[in-house]
């Protein structure tokens, strides 16, 4: 039961924000809601190191380096192809916790350095938040920025 409605969550998260990535193109990635906001290219690429980094509380290493977390947007451009895989592969590594891990598993307490002691379960509907957060910028940026 547990894995089943871990995995409609994952599956509704991308379903919702794939109907903002799908949006993104390397035209429009360079969009910002204003001066003092990140551009639609760097909170994409945002998301898709941010499932990777915070998997790796579950266990599950990564060659993803952080370039985003806490750093400010430059103006590079950014490769959309790159970003879409991250995210991508993201929930890829997404179901296959869900698929591996036991229901027991799901309940068990991880020590975290950003959110101390968290059940697997919450640390997955953190990243599922995250994604949801930042989708909400992405579509308020593409369709108010300049």
């Amino acid at each position: 039961m547990t894995k089943d409605i871990l995995e409609d969550l994952i599956a509704q998260n991308r379903k919702t924000c794939d109907f903002t990535f799908n949006e993104i193109t390397q035209e429009n990635s360079a969009l910002k809601l204003n001066d003092d906001t990140a551009s639609v290219g760097f909170i994409y690429l945002h998301i898709g190191e941010i499932m990777h980094l915070l998997a790796q509380f579950f266990g599950i290493p990564t060659e993803v380096k952080n370039t985003t977390m806490g750093e400010k947007d430059t103006g590079k451009v950014y490769d959309l192809k790159e970003s879409r895989k991250l995210v991508d592969d993201g929930y890829k590594v997404l179901d296959g916790l869900v698929e591996s891990l036991s229901e027991k598993e799901w309940m068990e307490t991880l020590d975290t350095p950003f959110f101390g002691p968290i059940s697997r379960t919450k640390l997955l509907g953190h990243i599922l938040y995250h994604n949801t957060y930042h989708c909400g910028q992405i579509t308020l940026t593409l369709k108010r920025g300049k």
